[in-house]
């Protein structure tokens, strides 16, 4: 195991597995840093296609694609980019297609950054409007059983889930000054 790989919290680790697992092909997202070891895993396995988005909207439906494709995708997000997808989420009830997004948390805890607020105090209230079930890991203990719980309600019961994960478990985030 590299030092890099021993810096990565185990909750990280556990939801590539779970993926990895869940034999997806695709995983959908714009890049964060909260998703920043999911994003590096899925780069490095040959088996697996990482999709870059403009936007997270895009992510829906390429994760539907996805599936009308016979294969399994994931979209990757934070929450300032659910308000981004809520006109789409609409073609996910319309289909019934199954759904799974891991969305990472900003506009809570110690957040500096008050753009991130409004959309990050809205955002579980926001994906259940549009009939999304909402799962939350606030403790790193958590993480791997909500994933792997949320997978199974998407991809074996075609239900529209997303784990939201918390910015107190992800960490604080600084302006840096250079």
């Amino acid at each position: 195991m590299s030092s890099t790989e021993m810096q990565v919290p185990a909750w990280q680790q556990e939801i590539f597995q779970v993926l990895k697992e869940g034999g997806v092909k695709q995983v959908a997202y714009v890049p964060d840093a909260g998703h920043s070891h999911v994003i590096r895993s899925v780069i490095a396995d040959p088996e697996i296609d990482d999709v870059v988005l403009t936007t997270e909207e895009e992510g829906v439906a390429v994760v539907s694609g996805a599936w009308l494709g016979g294969q399994r995708a994931v979209l990757l997000m934070q929450s300032s980019g659910v308000g981004n997808c809520v006109n789409m989420f609409s073609l996910l009830s319309s289909c019934r297609f199954p759904f799974f997004t891991l969305v990472t948390m900003r506009g809570e805890y110690a957040e500096f950054n008050p753009w991130q607020g409004p959309m990050g105090k809205q955002t579980q209230a926001a994906l259940e409007l549009m009939g999304i079930t909402v799962l939350r890991a606030d403790d790193p203990e958590q993480v791997g059983e909500l994933v792997s719980a949320g997978f199974d309600a998407a991809f074996e019961a075609g239900e529209r889930v997303a784990v939201l994960l918390s910015q107190s478990l992800i960490g604080r985030k600084k302006w840096e000054r250079k």
